[in-house]
């Protein structure tokens, strides 16, 4: 950006300052868009080469940028709402579900091939690390994390052929099934 449209921007910082204040709320918030902007301004200010459309161009910048926090702040505050709305399990909950989950798991596990039924009993049912798979299997951890993948993939097939995809997207949870 020349210097020009730099120091005209910069002499209009009050009037940036008050346009977007009544819009976020707090002079901190207008502040940290206000910066946001100018820094988008600087990278992408090049093209601008006339002192008179810099102040309009960089209007629209700072619209631009309100619409991105305002989405943003949405975003946040619906992953918390929902996250609020999500009960969280008790122990004695979480432990009848676990109970509860398809019997058939258990009984299709043992139809994988030995190494994925291996795979998806130290890590998902007795909650060892990747890392002690790897160790007990001799490979490496990145080797162990593509074979509990597989396994969980291979698993999932196994479940959607036995029990049927509504029970699968039900979670399987009180699942009337019996293993084929």
């Amino acid at each position: 950006m020349s210097p020009e449209p730099l120091t005209l921007l910069l002499q209009n910082r009050r009037r940036f300052l008050a346009f977007l204040t009544p819009r976020i709320g707090s002079v901190e918030g207008a502040e940290e868009v206000l910066q946001a902007a100018l820094l988008t301004g600087f990278e992408c200010g090049s093209p601008l080469r006339q002192e008179d459309s810099a102040v309009p161009w960089f209007y629209r910048l700072l619209r631009n940028a309100l619409i991105d926090r305002y989405r943003r702040q949405e975003r946040k505050e619906r992953a918390l709402r929902e996250w609020g709305s999500a009960r969280l399990l008790s122990t004695e909950e979480a432990t009848e579900l676990e109970r509860t989950v398809c019997a058939c798991i258990s009984a299709l596990t043992t139809t994988l091939k030995p190494e994925y039924a291996e795979a998806l009993r130290r890590v998902d049912l007795e909650g060892q690390s990747l890392a002690a798979l790897a160790e007990a299997a001799g490979i490496t951890t990145t080797n162990a994390k593509v074979r509990l993948h597989r396994a969980r993939q291979a698993l999932g097939r196994r479940l959607v052929q036995s029990c049927g995809p509504s029970c699968c997207e039900r979670g399987c949870v009180d699942c009337p099934c019996e293993p084929a």
